[in-house]
Formats: structure tokens, sequence, C-alpha cells
């Protein structure tokens, strides 16, 4: 399990899919929970350090 500690605003739209498709780019298969301060990525045991790495990218490159 993958935790975004990104409060964001229900009226934000398309903040999940760009940081899911980033990860399906990099051929991750993901399952998403979203909660109420938090959204949590299920990814694959053996790719969690990988789906880390496209994270992180995701987050350089928006700042």
């Amino acid at each position: 399990m993958i935790t975004l500690k990104v409060h964001s605003s229900l009226e934000v739209v398309g903040f999940l899919f760009a940081v899911t498709a980033k990860l399906a780019q990099s051929g991750i298969s993901v399952n998403v929970v979203s909660a109420y301060f938090h959204d949590h990525r299920f990814v694959p045991t053996g790719r969690a350090d990988e789906a880390m790495k496209v994270l992180n990218d995701v987050a350089l490159r928006a700042t």
C-alpha cells in the first residue's frame, strides 16, 4: 500500500487519473482506495520500489 499524503479538494478533477496513468505507463497495475484525507494505491509487492520511483518523479515535476 502506498499512501499519497496530499489533501486535495474534491473539486480538483484529474489528480487521481494523472497519478494512476503514470503508473500504468510504466506497466504497473494499481488498485485505488480514496479516503477522506488521503488516497491509497495498492500495487504488486514486487513492484513497490518501482512504483515509488514513478510517484517521486511525478512529485518532482509538480513542484
